[in-house]
């Protein structure tokens, strides 16, 4: 009877698996638009679709997501996928969601020479278009549950228009930090979540987690010493990677400038390869991470080549996956404290006002470029928001419509 229950068991946990790792590689094959972009998607298909975590879990993992290093839409990913299967779904959505774009940039390094002709501007700004009614989407959505109040409103639009002045990944992480004192000051009085979606964590579930922390620091403060003691090419990719990885806060747009001083700085690869491996990153789906199997495979100091790029691509985000397996437990006992939940309140409505400031720029900033395209945004929201049509047609319908119309 036990080993019965046992093999249904092992069985039930594979097929959970296997739906993390399909629904996420749906995702990375359909969510265009950059990070920002990509809450939107996941807020639609595991909030509102599958119902896999509720609204107030939902925006918990986010802020989890906003505070840790790291590109977030793929820790809320990895975060989705562990509240829904345990470590093998916190991989498996990570694999899932980053997988697409990996494969494409690997690809697309070896036809650097000719990518800025392959890729035109207007087919990318179709993406941007609906890209930006995604967010707007989204940022109502949330708008509604997380800034409810004239305490937590009033913080949301403090918020964005802080973050409006004062940009960066250091103003994003003030922002955070005040957020949680308001809400331990103003909000202790919020409620506990009344079915929440995973049972406390006991010791079994602390004894990975410090693991996984303690792995994280020492592979951070040993991998240069033991790159530059072996003099190992290959250690020096992944060091630099994996640093990239641990270090950045604010997204994939924020690790532009260091791996560029890091990769172009050693003569790894030319800046006009760079950015035109960057500019072509930002017309496919998934990841803006992934844009490191472009330059894991275009190197030719370090092993190259598919190999390289998929180096490049597991180095930068192990620290993410790490930090996600290794805070994630604390995270759920920390939050059923009063204090705590205040905090995280606080921090949710903030979370409001980042994403408004999100929208604003860089998303509107970039994809309004005349008076016609507040229309083309306006209309996109309609297809997203009342004919309820699939994001993925959307993003690729005025992909099209834009590419085709401007030729």
């Amino acid at each position: 009877m036990d080993q019965a229950q046992s093999k249904a068991s092992e069985a039930r946990e594979t097929s959970q698996t296997t739906a993390v790792f399909l629904a996420f590689l749906r995702q990375g094959l359909t969510a265009f638009g950059g990070p920002v972009a990509h809450l939107g998607y996941f807020r639609r298909e595991f909030v509102e679709r599958r119902g896999w975590v509720s609204e107030g879990a939902f925006a918990d993992l986010l802020a989890l997501s906003q505070f840790l290093p790291g590109p977030a839409s793929s820790q809320l990913a990895m975060a989705i996928g562990q509240r829904r299967a345990g470590w093998p779904g916190l991989i498996a959505a990570w694999i899932g969601f980053t997988l697409p774009a990996a494969v494409a940039m690997i690809a697309l390094a070896y036809l650097a020479p000719s990518l800025t002709a392959i890729w035109g501007g207007s087919w990318r700004h179709g993406l941007m278009v609906a890209a930006a009614a995604i967010v707007l989407q989204a940022l109502v959505a949330m708008a509604r549950t997380l800034a409810r109040g004239p305490v937590r409103a009033g913080m949301a639009i403090g918020a964005a228009a802080g973050l409006v002045v004062a940009q960066g990944p250091m103003a994003q992480i003030f922002t955070l930090l005040a957020g949680a004192a308001f809400g331990y000051a103003l909000l202790r009085d919020t409620p506990a979540t009344d079915a929440p979606d995973l049972e406390p964590a006991g010791p079994a579930a602390y004894r990975p987690a410090v693991l996984a922390l303690a792995a994280f620091a020492v592979l951070l403060a040993g991998l240069p010493f033991a790159a530059a003691a072996l003099d190992d090419p290959t250690l020096g990719l992944v060091s630099v990677f994996y640093r990239a990885g641990s270090l950045v806060f604010g997204g994939g747009h924020v690790v532009l400038p260091l791996l560029e001083s890091e990769v172009v700085g050693r003569g790894w690869l030319d800046r006009q390869t760079f950015l035109a491996g960057y500019g072509a990153m930002q017309a496919l789906p998934g990841p803006l991470f992934s844009f490191a199997g472009f330059v894991g495979a275009s190197q030719q100091i370090a092993v190259s080549g598919w190999a390289g790029g998929l180096l490049a691509v597991t180095a930068i985000f192990l620290p993410s996956l790490l930090l996600v397996a290794g805070v994630l437990p604390f995270w759920d006992q920390l939050k059923q404290r009063p204090e705590a939940r205040g905090a995280l309140a606080g921090v949710n409505a903030v979370v409001v006002g980042l994403l408004a400031a999100a929208l604003w720029d860089p998303v509107l900033t970039s994809a309004v470029r005349r008076p016609t395209d507040w229309a083309l945004v306006a209309a996109a929201y309609v297809f997203l928001a009342v004919a309820r049509l699939p994001p993925w047609l959307v993003v690729v319908g005025f992909a099209l419509a834009t590419g085709f119309l401007t030729r």
